[in-house]
């Protein structure tokens, strides 16, 4: 069996019609040598049936017993990956026909680069839409770009294999923001150039987004903020942006759990953020 170049890994859960979208973006890549994996996260709607019916041995189907997050699917698409280079779709999402190949290319050409993204276009409730000048994506040393918002998109990323024994897997006890964290422990070490070609067509506004249907999403932000301070892997500079950004995130979540009466959770946070910056 011929191995292939890139894997692509496609986390799903419950989002046949768009997931379809997806694959066919990327098998009709002009770059042929790659694999699909399609990582199913317990769906309980018509997803495999449609996936085996309209693709069948063209793509590589892993169906988890349940649902365990995108950040346990994601992880077992990379564990499962053959590819020297693996790059992620959103199911939501698609990609232009050069994708693979112009990103491909542009890592080849520079060999020490673990990773980069393409920029995108944004379609918001079926219309396109131009993003703000804070969204718009850096290149390079982007840590303190990172700290604010995520500013790196996981459909628009491709990186070595050698990425993920460096900076390590999608952090499985985060139920959202686990690319915000992953991003965070990449930037502060490692720069994330960007191909400034829109390769990747980003869909938002839809019900079963992350954002929508997870609430209090800036715990997780707080939560991985917390974590990338205590690594020890900050410079003092790095460290003191973080802070930065740490303190006014937490502040008006400290509200929000003070106003809902949860004084001993606000106190706990409290006091850790004030140990971090001892």
């Amino acid at each position: 069996m011929t191995m292939p170049l890139v894997s692509v890994i496609i986390p799903t859960f419950n989002r046949a019609q768009p997931l379809i979208r997806a694959v066919a973006s990327v098998l009709g890549q002009s770059w042929s040598n790659l694999e699909i994996i399609v990582v199913d996260d317990g769906s309980t709607d018509s997803s495999i049936e449609l996936l085996h019916n309209r693709f069948g041995s063209s793509i590589r189907l892993l169906g988890l017993p349940r649902n365990r997050g995108v950040s346990y699917a994601r992880n077992r698409g990379i564990e499962l990956s053959r590819g020297s280079f693996i790059a992620f779709l959103d199911s939501d999402d698609l990609w232009q026909p050069e994708k693979t190949e112009r990103q491909l290319a542009f890592m080849q050409a520079e060999p020490d680069i673990l990773i980069s993204q393409t920029d995108e276009i944004w379609i918001r409730n079926g219309k396109r839409v131009n993003p703000c000048k804070h969204h718009q994506k850096p290149s390079g040393l982007i840590f303190a770009e990172c700290l604010p918002l995520c500013v790196v998109t996981p459909s628009a990323v491709m990186m070595r294999r050698r990425f993920f024994a460096q900076i390590g897997h999608f952090d499985e006890t985060l139920p959202a923001c686990e690319d915000y964290d992953l991003w965070l422990r990449t930037a502060c070490r490692y720069p994330i150039p960007l191909l400034a070609e829109k390769l990747v067509t980003k869909y938002g506004g839809h019900e079963d987004q992350l954002s929508r249907t997870i609430p209090a999403l800036d715990l997780y932000r707080i939560r991985s903020l917390i974590k990338i301070i205590s690594s020890g892997i900050l410079t003092s500079s790095q460290k003191t942006s973080a802070l930065a950004t740490l303190k006014p995130k937490s502040k008006i979540y400290l509200k929000g759990c003070r106003k809902r009466g949860r004084t001993k959770e606000a106190a706990a946070l409290e006091q850790l953020i004030k140990k971090l910056a001892d």
